[in-house]
C-alpha cells in the first residue's frame, strides 16, 4: 500500500509537507504543492480517513440540515455547500428536518452522533430545541437562510443569508410606480425570519410608494404552493381585490399562478405579479416573471467558509453575513419587454455580536 512517505520521496519533500498539502494545515508554495499532488496522482495514494480522524478527533465531514430539499432554492444552496465542502476536503451528510421542530432536533442529534465536525442548519420557525441541543453539546454550527433572534434564547451562532427587506420593498415600489394602489403580499410561514423581513420590506415599500397598509392584503401561504393557492384565492375574494401581487418565494409563486388561472385572470393583463426567488424556468413563463434572485449557491458556499473559520477559531465572536440579491426585471409586472435588465442590491457583509431580526 502506498504511504505518505512514498509520496514524500517521489515529490522530493518531507512527510510533513505532504501532510500540510493534503490536510490544508499550513500554506505551501504552489510549485511544491503541485509536486505533491502529482506524486499522489502518479502513485495512487489515498488518505486513511478513519485513522486520521482517530488522531485528530476530526472526521472532515459537515452535517447539513435543510428542509424542502426538493425546493429549487434549497437545491441550489445544497450545490453551493457541496462544492465548497469538496473544495476544502470535506464530505457532506444531509438530513431533512421537514420544518418540524421536534424532527429538526432529532436529525441534528443524528448528525452529531455521526461525529461531523460542524453543522449547517436552516432553522425551523421554532428553533428552541435546536438551540438547546447545539448549545448543550457545544456543536460548531452556522444557521443558513433563516436567522435566529437572540430573543429565542440559547447561544449565538454564525449566520448566513440573503438580504430580504430591501429587495421586497423594491418590488412593491416598482408596482406602486406603475400605478397600482392595492398591492397584495402572499407571505411565508409565520415565525421564519425570511417571512418577517419580507413583510417589513412590503410595508416599507408601501410607505415609500405613498400607500396605506391594509392588513387584508397580507396573507400567509406558509411557504408552500398549496398554501399560497388558498391564500391567493382569499385575496381575490375580497370586495376590492388587489391589482398587483408579490409572492414570498418560488413555491408560493406557483400556487399563486394556479389560483389566478382558476379565477380566469391573466398576468399582467388582469393582475400584475412579482416574486421573491428567481428560478430556472421563470424566464420561460408567459409572461416572463419579474423576480428577486437570491445568490443561493453563494449562500451555501459562504456558509461552509464561515463554518471552517469557526472550526479554526472557536472563540471568535459570532457574525451574521448577508449577501446581496438582484432585481430581475421582466414582464409579469406589466412593463414592456426589456431584455437583460437587472439591478443588484449591494449589501456589505455584516459582522456583529447581536442577532439580525
Amino acid at each position: 500500500m502506498v504511504t505518505m512517505a512514498d509520496v514524500a520521496r517521489s515529490a522530493g519533500v518531507s512527510v510533513a509537507t505532504v501532510s500540510h498539502v493534503l490536510n490544508g494545515t499550513r500554506p505551501v508554495l504552489p510549485h511544491t504543492r503541485q509536486a505533491v499532488l502529482d506524486a499522489v496522482e502518479e502513485l495512487g495514494y489515498t488518505t486513511n480517513t478513519l485513522a486520521r480522524s482517530l488522531v485528530t478527533a476530526r472526521t472532515r465531514s459537515i452535517g447539513l440540515a435543510v428542509s424542502a430539499i426538493s425546493n429549487p432554492y434549497f437545491t441550489e444552496i445544497l450545490q453551493g455547500v457541496e462544492a465548497s465542502a469538496l473544495e476544502h476536503g470535506y464530505s457532506l451528510l444531509i438530513a431533512d428536518p421537514h420544518d418540524d421542530p421536534e424532527h429538526e432536533r432529532k436529525v441534528v442529534q443524528l448528525l452529531h452522533e455521526r461525529r461531523v465536525d460542524g453543522m449547517i442548519v436552516a432553522p425551523s420557525a421554532d428553533p428552541r430545541g435546536l438551540l438547546a441541543y447545539l448549545g448543550r453539546h457545544d456543536v460548531p454550527a452556522v444557521f443558513l437562510d433563516r436567522l435566529v433572534d437572540a430573543a429565542d434564547g440559547g447561544p449565538r451562532f454564525d449566520q448566513v443569508c440573503a438580504d430580504n427587506a430591501e429587495p421586497t420593498s423594491r418590488l412593491v415600489t416598482h408596482l406602486a410606480g406603475l400605478g397600482h394602489r392595492r398591492i397584495g403580499l402572499v407571505a411565508g410561514r409565520p415565525g421564519l425570519s425570511t417571512t418577517s423581513e419580507r413583510i417589513t420590506g412590503y410595508r416599507t415599500g408601501l410607505a415609500f410608494g405613498g400607500l396605506p397598509y391594509d392588513e387584508r392584503l397580507l396573507v400567509h401561504g406558509d411557504s408552500e404552493s398549496a398554501g399560497a393557492e388558498q391564500a391567493t384565492a382569499a385575496l381575490l375574494s375580497l370586495a376590492v381585490p388587489p391589482t398587483a401581487l408579490v409572492t414570498g418565494n418560488n413555491a408560493m409563486t406557483i400556487g399563486a399562478l394556479r389560483a389566478l388561472r382558476a379565477h380566469g385572470l391573466s398576468v399582467p393583463g388582469d393582475i400584475a405579479l412579482c416574486c421573491f426567488d428567481d428560478f430556472a424556468w421563470a424566464d420561460l413563463f408567459s409572461p416572463r416573471l419579474t423576480a428577486i434572485a437570491q445568490p443561493s449557491r453563494d449562500i451555501g458556499a459562504q456558509a461552509v467558509r464561515v463554518l471552517l473559520e469557526r472550526l479554526a477559531e472557536p472563540d471568535r465572536p459570532a457574525r451574521t453575513v448577508r449577501l446581496p440579491c438582484t432585481f430581475v426585471h421582466r414582464t409579469s409586472c406589466g412593463c414592456p419587454e426589456e431584455p437583460g435588465q437587472s439591478e443588484r442590491f449591494e449589501q456589505p457583509e455584516q459582522s456583529e455580536r447581536g442577532t439580525v431580526a
